[in-house]
């Protein structure tokens, strides 16, 4: 059986996505958004100056979290995104901007909507999880 031919539920994330070329595309108009939209200021400013290695990171990180080459870890290790997400103030605002931004760039590169509505749930709980603040 061809990997085309397989149903969305024999495959990984990774592979339903598009594989690296769309885990790109998806990481670019994430960022892209950020700068581009009013509605994310807020997340943009707490990304600093320029956003190259934070594309570079979150790619890396996305597609072995989504079942694909494991490049994160290769290069740094266990991914510990809390631990490394503390030194940025992340209350409830920071998370819902981060996953709105990330949902619009999810609709925005054509991912699948089913696997669009796991994928947001699981960048909730995640987001959700990486708060170090309440409000």
């Amino acid at each position: 059986m061809s990997e085309d031919s397989q149903s969305p539920s024999q495959q990984t994330p990774f592979e339903w996505i598009g594989g690296e070329p769309q885990v790109r595309a998806l990481v670019d108009r994430f960022y892209d958004l950020m700068d581009l939209e009013p509605a994310y200021a807020a997340l943009r400013a707490a990304h600093g100056s320029t956003l190259e290695e934070a594309r570079d990171k979150l790619f890396w990180f996305l597609c072995g979290w989504l079942g694909g080459p494991d490049y994160y870890q290769e290069r740094f290790g266990h991914p510990r995104l809390r631990m490394r997400h503390m030194p940025f103030s992340i209350g409830i605002k920071e998370r819902d901007e981060w996953v709105a931004c990330m949902d619009q760039a999810m609709g925005e590169t054509g991912v699948p909507e089913p696997l669009r509505v796991r994928l947001k749930e699981s960048f909730m709980g995640t987001a959700d999880w990486m708060r170090n603040r309440g409000g």
